[in-house]
């Protein structure tokens, strides 16, 4: 394997490592109901996803183009990094809004309770 194949791997393997400590601080942030942080943590692993697949975007696309590519594990691996925390993001994604229709039902039914208590 040659030496960029080597970087490229590990670049997209890094920013994808980054992208799922912010996808589970989202989800911790959801198990607290702290919605707002579950979606600033998920920005922030949107972020790092973008850089990721930027780098393995430019090295397909480098192949295709011509330069010489030979088959790497370790970028293999990094691919399938990259896409299992991507699979990862977008259920915590799904999961902001499952939550915050539950919060949002169970408040209502909450105000419903009180004000059926005091009439």
């Amino acid at each position: 394997m040659d030496e960029k194949t080597a970087q490229n791997a590990m670049q997209i393997i890094l920013h994808a490592g980054d992208a799922r400590v912010h996808c589970m601080n989202a989800l911790k942030a959801i198990e607290n109901s702290s919605f707002e942080k579950a979606k600033e943590e998920i920005k922030l692993a949107n972020g790092e996803i973008v850089k990721a697949h930027h780098i393995q975007t430019n090295a397909i696309s480098a192949e295709t183009q011509g330069e010489s590519g030979e088959y790497s594990v370790l970028f293999a691996h990094a691919q399938d990094t990259l896409m299992t925390i991507y699979s990862e993001i977008n259920i915590a994604k799904r999961m902001i809004k499952i939550f915050e229709a539950y919060e949002a039902r169970l408040a209502k039914l909450e105000k419903a309770e009180m004000e059926d208590k005091y009439e």
